[in-house]
């Protein structure tokens, strides 16, 4: 017997690429829901070979359901979210909301799988941040091997990490450079994206940083260890899909650029293209539709006594988001569930 899924938000992007991902992966499920606002009622969406019909979330009850990805955003999730988990639901959510509650676990599954049993305390679980996700995913081995002391991160993150709207902004705009007459004003980025990069992802907070760099500063010590120092600038960036990300780190010992090299091609998750000539890197394009955190650039920082540099990318809309979200549910199924 499989499990039993709910998707919540099933017409979003995440939404939409967790039920791709449900469906390559082939979880165990005898039963798929899509579920969306009342105004997507009755909308088609594909779950492998076959097209499921969304269903009303206001009236939908989730007893009886195994598991919930939930990808609606913070202030829906607060109204549904637990109602779903009072009705027995194990709630995966894809939202804010509940990643700094010190009772609910936030978990990348290749990072802190253990964390997964803290479930049992609110029938809810947190996938973090899209451009933390990726980035601790390599830290973590490296962690285990010299133990990082600090971490100086800058960010380049895809337009579709704001939603569908951002992606229909840049091309919008980007059509608009070569047509003067149609005018495209920013209205879901603070300024223009097309042919430029904005430094702020979120709210400004009273010390200068953004919002979204106070979140891989607080999930990263979440996930991964709360003795790391992490300092991170986040930028937007035109691209459609992949966030990038250059990151330095300070390690307690010594690790030499080429055994880093070697710990991070047999750490699960990760893909090493390191090639020092043209093009032995990876770049966003490359990295979309793929599971994997794609690694380059790794060298030595002879700035510092233990310091390495390297280039991170993934696609944020999988590893990011739903990908993580689904590794989740299947941790969830083999260590406590285990049904089918």
């Amino acid at each position: 017997m499989g499990y039993r899924v709910a998707v919540v938000g099933a017409t979003g992007n995440v939404g939409r690429e967790m039920l791709n991902i449900l469906a390559e992966r082939q979880f165990p499920a005898d039963e798929v829901v899509a579920l969306a606002s009342r105004k997507s009622l009755g909308t088609e969406v594909s779950y492998g070979d076959e097209t499921l019909k969304t269903k009303d979330l206001d009236t939908f009850d989730f007893t009886g359901f195994d598991i919930a990805l939930f990808a609606i955003g913070s202030g829906p999730t607060k109204d549904y979210a637990p109602k779903a988990a009072k009705a027995g639901c194990v709630v995966i959510d894809n939202s804010s909301l509940y990643r700094y509650e010190p009772d609910i676990p936030l978990i990348v599954p290749e990072v802190n799988p253990e964390a997964i049993e803290g479930y049992k305390n609110r029938n809810i679980i947190a996938n973090p941040n899209c451009s933390t996700a990726q980035m601790v995913v390599a830290l973590k081995p490296l962690h285990d091997r010299a133990k990082i002391k600090r971490v100086v991160v800058s960010t380049y993150q895809s337009v579709s990490g704001a939603g569908k709207g951002g992606a229909d902004e840049l091309w919008d705009q980007t059509k608009s450079i070569y047509n003067p007459t149609d005018d495209k004003p920013p209205v879901q980025f603070q300024k223009q994206i097309a042919f430029n990069v904005i430094p702020q992802i979120d709210v400004f907070m009273e010390d200068g940083s953004t919002k979204e760099e106070w979140k891989m500063v607080v999930e990263t010590k979440k996930i991964v260890d709360k003795s790391i120092k992490v300092s991170a600038t986040c930028v937007r960036v035109p691209v459609f899909v992949g966030h990038s990300e250059a990151v330095n780190i300070e390690t307690e010992e010594f690790l030499d650029e080429d055994e880093a090299r070697d710990i991070l091609r047999e750490a699960p998750g990760i893909m090493v293209v390191d090639k020092r000539e043209d093009g032995g890197y990876i770049t966003p394009i490359e990295c979309v539709g793929d599971f994997a955190t794609y690694i380059s650039r790794i060298r030595q920082d002879g700035t510092i006594e233990n310091g390495l540099n390297f280039w991170c990318v993934s696609d944020n809309l999988r590893k990011g988001a739903a990908l993580n979200a689904v590794q989740i549910a299947e941790l969830l199924g083999n260590r406590i569930l285990k049904k089918g």
